[in-house]
């Protein structure tokens, strides 16, 4: 069957709308992803390299479908179907994430192959369909392509710049996929009813599948409290005490708070380098520290609780989680505790030298120090900003070989006169998996974290030599956090 094609204009925005689409969706997807299975490099190679097999997909049925079929409500038909695969994407994700929870990278494959490759083949399929519909004789099939190629691309870019700047910032994931999926499935019913067919049936029937999955969304329930630019968060209470809270990231506790009581450290980390701030200064002695990532901010009430007169400066990027912090978790800033936003890599190049008695490294990207303040340059501007006596503490999470944790206190030992590390020891003594507590300042750290609480060991810098031997430092140009890591599941 043949059939004429649409104006220049139309065509353009048919492909436009139908590749825009598809970015939207695979960053959004990412986003929809992460309370399930985390937000790493991996996860998000993954949904991105399944979203691009689905391009490939798409590109090629869209080609064997036109060839056999041109005709302009095979356009409608592909539209429609994407609207539907796309409202679907929601509950399939839900669902799916709520059975494979955890499961890291191959969770996130199966979900991804399951909730958007279908819906990313079928909209990458109008393209090459509109196309076909174009080509009227061959002296003129490369300027069609071409442009109709420029036009696809010029939508994968605007939804991609959409999402990022307007999309993310504004509205909740779920509702800008299901608006996504409701769009798509208007233009296709739109599309299919003026060329020829029957428009009753096929908006009731587009009606009661949109409204089913619609549902099922909504039924399965969104997993968070507040949707941040960075993350899903969310706070549980703790039943074995009624004034505790727990702030969920994504799929990891992150902080504990005790709203009666902003001395207590829950999670060991959190007492270790309670610890080791303890050791390095006089009891009660006001402190001037900086802390890189809120969390829940548990750390920072501490030092003013057992430090009456400290001024306390929080580097945090997510002014949601911020926000959360103030509605449900006790937050109360003012001039002892300033919190400044942004980018810590670029708050911390403020900080006048010479100011902070102690710096806390407590920022996580999903499971993995973000790579730009995990390097040596970030460390030497830590202790530009520290005192000659001061400490930095950062926390690290490793598991197995501890690729990571080697890669980091090699790069402590290269800047700092004295470096040791507080963690659980394994069966054979060297440290074993979790969190696990690098400290660096260039004066000798205090005998008495040598006795750390909770079992956990303290090792001096000749052990953390022994451990970092043959390990380079990190570095910006050489710096793969995500991949050292090594995942304690």
């Amino acid at each position: 069957m043949s059939d004429s094609g649409y104006r220049s204009a139309t065509a353009a925005g048919l492909v436009f709308l139908a590749s825009g689409a598809v970015l939207v969706l695979e960053i959004l997807g990412i986003r929809l992803l992460a309370p399930y299975v985390g937000l790493t490099l991996e996860t998000t190679t993954t949904v991105i390299g399944t979203v691009l097999a689905g391009i490939a997909a798409g590109a090629a049925l869209g080609g064997r479908l036109a060839d056999r079929v041109a005709d302009r409500r095979l356009v409608g038909g592909l539209l429609a179907a994407g609207g539907l695969l796309a409202l679907t994407t929601v509950p399939l994700l839900r669902l799916l994430g709520g059975v494979l929870q955890g499961g890291g990278d191959v969770a996130a494959l199966v979900i991804t192959l399951v909730a958007l490759f279908p819906c990313a083949t079928v909209l990458s399929a109008v393209t090459p369909t509109v196309v076909k519909l174009q080509l009227r004789d061959l002296e003129t099939t490369g300027s069609v392509v071409g442009r109709l190629s420029a036009w696809a691309t010029a939508g994968a870019l605007a939804g991609t710049f959409a999402t990022g700047f307007v999309i993310v910032p504004l509205v909740a994931t779920d509702v800008a996929i299901l608006g996504v999926g409701a769009a798509l499935l208007a233009v296709g019913i739109a599309m299919l009813v003026r060329h020829g067919a029957n428009a009753r049936k096929v908006a009731a029937g587009a009606a009661a599948m949109a409204l089913l999955l619609v549902g099922a969304a909504a039924a399965l329930g969104a997993p968070c409290d507040v949707e941040s630019t960075y993350h899903c968060a969310r706070i549980a209470e703790d039943p074995q005490n009624p004034a505790g809270r727990v702030l969920v990231l994504d799929d990891l506790q992150h902080s504990y708070v005790d709203l009666a009581d902003d001395t207590h450290l829950e999670f060991d980390y959190t007492r270790w380098i309670g610890d080791a701030i303890d050791a390095m200064a006089s009891p009660e002695e006001p402190l001037a520290a900086v802390f890189l990532g809120g969390g829940g901010f548990t750390l920072p009430r501490y030092v003013l609780a057992t430090r009456p007169g400290s001024e306390v400066r929080v580097l945090e990027v997510d002014s949601d989680l911020i926000d959360l912090n103030r509605t449900q978790l006790g937050l109360e800033t003012g001039p002892d505790l300033a919190v400044v936003l942004g980018d810590a890599r670029v708050t911390l190049r403020r900080e006048p030298p010479d100011s902070a008695d102690l710096v806390v490294g407590d920022a996580f990207g999903g499971r993995s120090i973000p790579w730009h303040l995990a390097t040596t340059e970030f460390v030497s501007d830590i202790r530009r900003v520290l005192r000659p006596d001061g400490l930095y503490a950062l926390n690290v999470i490793d598991y197995g070989a501890l690729d990571l944790l080697r890669a980091e206190a090699a790069t402590l030992l290269e800047q700092f006169a004295d470096v040791g590390l507080i963690a659980l020891p394994d069966a054979d003594g060297s440290p074993s998996g979790g969190n696990l507590i690098l400290l660096g300042s260039d004066r000798p750290l205090p005998e008495a974290l040598e006795r750390p609480s909770r079992g956990a060991r303290f090792y001096d810098r000749a052990a953390l030599e022994r451990l970092a031997a043959g390990t380079d430092p990190l570095r910006d140009v050489d710096a793969p956090a995500d991949q050292l890591l090594t995942p304690g599941i």
